[in-house]
């Protein structure tokens, strides 16, 4: 019985495979589905399903969903025929920057060597799904894209442990990321910006393949997720905004504009023994002070009648944009009612002798001129005598205090009042950027006139121009804060020539101070008063001191 049933066994079972076999073919015949349709390669959004359209919905571009995002085909075109090209490049700068990384691993934990042994991102390029660019009132280019990458790269990295070869390959690499870059600040130089800023707006989707000795470890279950996972949360956590990327593009001191970061007090006390230059009489002296590489006019002290040992004692202000370059320039002048002012001497104070808030007395001796081999210079030209300090604004104080602990630094920070920040002294920073539409009835000779508290400031007059652009800085130092004031502004036309209506009022605009020293800076665009579609574009800060 034992023979005759395996024998009954095995013929049991070929006969069930092959009825099994023959019953499901007819099966599968008889059951086909008969409903499904053959859609085209490419068909409008009407004929198609509405979960079909679901699906899709992912896949598509930007452009197609939002219509604000633009198509770039020809930026796509562009990176197409570069890629040969852009391949080679951007391995090379992978392999060079990773070649010092594996260096200090070589040696450790028995590694021989590491090196690539493949490295090409493969013949498929990243293709921009869409972009769209922003308006911004500051000197910046901002502007939002889609980039998918669905690659064929090659990355293969050997590493050499004890004897034995180990080898990691890089495949199916697929990204797809919406990023936001910011071209900033534009300056006078190639490419005409300094610093590309870069930040996710949303979390990177990452894929790959990777196999280690010719197994992928990709296909074990679980690893797949949980690596995807890990990689775009790490990607999120330190390029997802507000965390962002700076790629500096030029030296920072290239074509920069150096914004104030402190106020130089200058008290002129007195000088003695001046050169007499009148004939009849003695010396009219008074001082001319201004700072080094700063366009605003020169200030002066008043004039002391028929005296080589005058005392003035008088205070002033001067905004500092760099103390480490910048010098204070003193020049002694004999007044003259008719022809020029006679020169007495002068000399120059490096910004750098200071220390912040240390009040410095000085004695300078007067000379003709810097060049030391300027004969005149022998010639004794008295002494000039003066007191300064460099008080830096609150906002720059770190840069120039020693450094602090956290402790000390938050304590410090903690102890100043807001009650002082807002009522003390300090630097209002007006800029007059541009205006659009202004027209005028007579002539369009657009110029800015900024006043505040009877302080009047002036633009260049732009000609003939419905937008003129001026990017003309203007400083008011005041001795408390304007919470309660507003600033005037008007945009005026100037005739050209003689005649009547020369003078035109195109349209002004009163901007409240009151947010600018709350926030330390506004940056808007104001409908002018009385112009039909006029707007004027400024820049206004508040430095406290």
């Amino acid at each position: 019985m034992g023979f005759f049933g395996s024998l009954l066994g095995i013929l049991g079972f070929g006969v069930g495979i092959s009825i099994g076999l023959i019953v499901g073919y007819f099966l599968f015949i008889y059951f086909e589905a008969r409903d499904v349709k053959d859609y085209p390669e490419s068909s409008p959004f009407d004929e198609i399903e509405p979960n079909s359209l679901v699906d899709l919905l992912p896949e598509l571009p930007l452009w197609v969903m939002n219509p604000d995002y633009e198509r770039v085909n020809w930026f796509n075109e562009f990176i197409a025929n570069m890629w040969p090209y852009l391949d080679k490049a951007i391995c090379g700068i992978i392999k060079s920057t990773s070649e010092p990384i594996f260096a200090e691993y070589i040696g450790k934990y028995q590694i021989k060597s590491i090196e690539f042994e493949q490295l090409t991102l493969g013949t498929i390029p990243p293709r921009l799904h869409g972009i769209k660019v922003y308006d911004s009132n500051e000197k910046e280019l901002v502007f939002e894209f889609a980039v998918r990458w669905a690659g064929n790269p090659n990355i293969v990295v050997a590493l050499k442990l004890l004897s034995l070869k180990i080898s990691a390959q890089l495949v199916d690499f697929q990204v797809a990321a919406t990023a936001r870059a910011t071209l900033k600040p534009f300056v006078p130089t190639f490419p005409c910006f300094s610093n590309i800023v870069v930040s996710l707006t949303k979390k990177p989707e990452v894929d790959f393949g990777l196999k280690v000795i010719g197994g992928d470890l990709m296909a074990i279950p679980g690893l797949h997720h949980f690596v995807q996972e890990t990689i775009s949360k790490q990607v999120a956590r330190l390029y997802l905004w507000p965390q962002t990327l700076d790629i500096p593009i030029l030296d920072s001191s290239i074509g920069a504009v150096k914004k104030p970061v402190g106020i130089l007090h200058v008290k002129v006390l007195r000088a003695q023994k001046l050169l007499n230059m009148d004939f009849l009489s003695k010396s009219d002296p008074y001082v001319k002070l201004s700072l080094g590489g700063d366009m605003l006019p020169a200030k002066k002290t008043t004039v002391k009648m028929n005296s080589l040992d005058p005392v003035w004692d008088e205070d002033f202000k001067l905004t500092v944009k760099d103390p480490e370059a910048q010098v204070l320039q003193l020049h002694l002048y004999d007044w003259e009612k008719i022809g020029a002012h006679d020169k007495l001497g002068m000399q120059v104070v490096p910004l750098k002798l200071l220390k912040p808030y240390e009040k410095k007395e000085l004695t300078l001796d007067l000379v003709h001129s810097l060049n030391p081999n300027d004969p005149q210079n022998k010639k004794p030209r008295g002494r000039l005598m003066l007191e300064m300090s460099f008080i830096p604004f609150q906002e720059d104080s770190i840069k120039f205090s020693g450094p602090l602990s956290f402790h000390e630094r938050k304590e410090s920070i903690s102890s100043l009042s807001d009650d002082i920040s807002l009522r003390g002294a300090g630097l209002l920073l007006v800029t007059v950027i541009a205006a659009e539409d202004v027209e005028g009835k007579n002539h369009t000779n657009p110029y800015a006139v900024v006043v505040l508290r009877g302080e009047k400031k002036k633009t260049k007059a732009r000609n003939k121009t419905w937008n003129p652009k001026w990017e003309e800085e203007f400083q008011f130092m005041l001795e408390d804060a304007p919470l309660k004031e507003l600033i005037h502004i008007e945009v005026k036309s100037k005739k050209r020539r003689f005649g009547f209506r020369s003078k035109e009022l195109l349209g002004y605009v009163d901007i409240q101070l009151k947010d600018v020293i709350f926030n330390g800076r506004i940056n808007e665009k104001y409908h002018l008063i009385n112009s039909k579609d006029g707007i004027l574009h400024v820049d206004i800060r508040w430095k406290v001191i």
